[in-house]
């Protein structure tokens, strides 16, 4: 008889990771359109970019919730970073002119910046994602 192997007593169980992620998703998506609302330009802008990686993340953590904050901030800065580096070949234009959707998901043009501001999101969701994680809540102003 093989034994189960025993999780740590710090990660908790996948639900309640779940229901976690899709709160912070749904938190994250409101955020996003609230920014969008009440600031315009470069702020609006980039605090949009750092969030489109927050969203990511929490959906990786949604996927697989036992995934660790440092794996989960990396494959949501991979995939923002690939987006944006796709905007390069011109293919999620031509997406953008045909679908709503694909011009929220994918943008249209590439912009240097954004790669550091989705880093910046990567690292928000790594420190929001860990602290969870450890049991210590989120960090207190």
């Amino acid at each position: 008889m093989k034994a189960k192997p025993i999780l740590p007593a710090s990660i908790p169980g996948a639900v309640p990771v779940r229901a976690t992620a899709g709160a912070a998703a749904l938190v994250t998506v409101v955020a996003g359109l609230g920014v969008r609302s009440a600031v315009h330009g470069d702020v609006a802008k980039y605090a949009g970019d750092a969030l489109y990686t927050v969203l990511i993340h929490t959906l990786v953590v949604l996927i697989a919730p036992r995934v660790r904050p440092l794996t989960a901030a990396g494959a949501a800065l991979a995939f923002s970073w690939a987006v944006e580096l796709a905007q390069l070949t011109g293919v999620p234009a031509e997406l953008s002119h045909r679908s709503g959707v694909a011009r929220l998901v994918l943008g249209s043009t590439f912009n240097a910046p954004d790669l550091l501001w989705y880093a910046a999101g990567a690292g928000l969701g790594w420190v929001i994602h860990s602290r969870l994680r450890s049991g210590r809540g989120p960090a207190r102003p």
